[in-house]
């Protein structure tokens, strides 16, 4: 199986605490992708907006979106599985909103990897990326970066900063998910610090893992339904 890491950043700035879907559209200021060769050599590649100019343009047009969403369905059909840590909650979400392809964005969510969803279908909850990358002993996320910093870094200019953030979450993904497949369990750090581990033997698309009988959560004050990840796709939003 041959993995395409995908992941986006948004463009319009957030205030604290609040949640992103009460701002939509979000925009996207730019992408990448990862994937792995023969020789375990992890090659990557960022593209953003462009303006007139050349410059980087404070966002992706809705033309510069969908050629975005041919190039990924251009990879699943050379063999690719995608692979993003959250992408059918998020990233596929914005992506059908910016390119006003609903329906190709659902196919491509639908046949990915999702890390995030694949875990709370077995487990209930989910784990962040960077959680799973320390208990594997990884590289994880960019050192005191978050997606929430990265719409302001953008407007004020600092580009390859994150380009360079947005690069490294795409190892990060294509990484745990590699290391995943090869020990056929997942390794985590708990914020009481504990390390945790989940078997996986192997990952499930978003399609397979929404098959998976639900798991107990009656342990949970607020447990978080998997239609919060997909609900979405249940309706195109129209711009």
């Amino acid at each position: 199986m041959k993995y395409l890491s995908f992941d986006i950043e948004t463009a319009k700035i957030v205030p604290d605490n609040e949640d992103l879907s009460d701002h939509r559209p979000l925009g996207i200021t730019c992408y990448a992708i990862a994937w792995n060769l023969s020789s375990g050599i992890i090659k990557t590649k960022a593209g953003h907006g462009v303006n007139a100019d050349g410059s980087p343009a404070p966002q992706m047009s809705r033309q510069e979106c969908a050629q975005l969403v041919s190039g990924l369905l251009g990879a699943v059909a050379k063999g690719y599985v995608l692979l993003a840590h959250n992408g059918a909650s998020f990233d596929f979400s914005v992506l059908a909103e910016e390119s006003g392809l609903h329906s190709e964005c659902v196919e491509l969510a639908m046949g990915s990897v999702d890390t995030m969803l694949h875990i709370h279908c077995v487990k209930g909850f989910p784990v962040g990326l960077d959680a799973i990358a320390k208990g594997m002993g990884l590289s994880g996320k960019t050192e005191g970066m978050n997606g929430a910093l990265a719409p302001q870094m953008w407007h004020d200019g600092e580009y390859d900063k994150v380009l360079e953030y947005v690069q490294q979450d795409v190892i990060s993904t294509l990484e745990v998910a590699l290391a995943v497949k090869k020990r056929r369990c997942l390794t985590w750090i708990a914020k009481s610090g504990r390390r945790n581990n989940l078997p996986i033997p192997q990952w499930l698309t978003v399609a397979e893992a929404l098959r998976l009988p639900e798991p107990d959560t009656s342990w949970m004050s607020e447990p978080m339904p998997r239609s919060q990840f997909t609900g979405w796709m249940e309706a195109e939003t129209v711009r």
